[in-house]
């Protein structure tokens, strides 16, 4: 190993070490999902592993400054450390853990939503260059990458701004612009042009998901999502597969389980109402699916979040909220 290859893995070290500091600041222990004054960035602190549970991530890149996380999309799994950045391009149901974290060595990680039109007008505008990295042709809208010491920098200029208010409507937009370049021209540049770049299938199915998302409730069909797609049945199946890992019906089921449960935990709504309200027409289906999805029923998942917001409004004497 080169001297060059040393001086960039010991930059990559010191940047997550820095990054980790402020995560910690910032966030209270066990808090995840916590909100900044960046509305597109969010941190996580936490002390112990979790089980496996259901998660939607948005577009986003997530970069772990210290433990490890699983993230399971479909049939494949991913074990995510320091040295990899997670990186989504369009809204995908995953199952999470939480394998490395304890008190003396905490899970910090942060997560910035990115948006997809913007690196399609920074394409255009700039007339950004992709190489074909891509032999496999993977179309996943989730994968990892190579943590590298100019995309940490980005991270740490953002939340350095943080601290200084005023800054954050110019500069912040600035970094976001500098992560997604830097996004682009990174062995993931040609999968997010895929999913950026208007009338490819990638993108086609994106704007398939973006309908399901507003029309999730009602009953559709595989082949009423092809006609919006424009693709022939047999083709939209085997694209949105690819990108999403899962069947558009198994899809349907996740975004009704995730927008179940955050009306159940937020609107405090009961279970036979909510299951009707997203699209369910049996109660006993909805509290089956809600399980498997969440690891309890409905009822008990409901009870435990209660316990959990009441003990963080005895600890910190507010609201409760990240």
């Amino acid at each position: 190993m080169d001297e060059s290859h040393h001086q960039s893995d010991r930059e990559i070290e010191i940047q997550l070490q820095q990054l980790a500091g402020k995560v910690a600041t910032l966030a209270r222990p066990n808090t995840h999902a916590v909100k900044t004054a960046i509305p597109q960035l969010t941190l996580c602190h936490l002390e112990q592993p979790t089980a496996p549970i259901g998660w939607l991530y948005e577009p986003s890149i997530m970069v772990i400054a210290q433990g490890a996380k699983r993230v399971t999309i479909g049939d494949r799994s991913y074990c995510c450390n320091p040295q990899q950045l997670i990186v989504t391009s369009i809204n995908i149901p995953t199952i999470t853990q939480i394998c490395t974290a304890s008190k003396e060595k905490p899970f910090f990680a942060l997560m910035l939503k990115l948006d997809m039109q913007e690196a399609s007008k920074l394409m255009v505008e700039n007339k950004v260059i992709i190489k074909n990295q891509n032999q496999t042709q993977d179309t996943c809208a989730l994968a990892t990458t190579s943590a590298t010491a100019d995309l940490l920098n980005c991270f740490n200029r953002l939340l350095d701004t943080v601290n200084t208010p005023a800054d954050i409507p110019v500069l912040s937009s600035l970094i976001h612009q500098e992560i997604i370049y830097r996004l682009l021209k990174s062995e993931l540049g040609e999968r997010l042009q895929q999913m950026a770049s208007q009338e490819t299938p990638s993108h086609q199915i994106s704007h398939t998901i973006k309908w399901l998302k507003e029309h999730f409730a009602e009953p559709v069909k595989v082949e009423q999502l092809a006609q919006i797609a424009k693709m022939s049945p047999s083709s939209f199946y085997h694209h949105f597969k690819a990108v999403t890992s899962m069947s558009p019906l198994q899809y349907q089921k996740w975004l009704r389980l995730h927008e179940a449960r955050r009306i159940l935990l937020t609107q405090h709504h009961n279970m036979t109402t909510t299951a009707f309200q997203v699209g369910y027409e049996s109660t006993s289906q909805f509290n089956r699916e809600y399980s498997r999805l969440f690891g309890e029923p409905p009822c008990r998942d409901m009870k435990r979040f209660r316990i959990n917001q009441t003990k963080k409004i005895e600890m910190t004497g507010g609201s409760g909220n990240d």
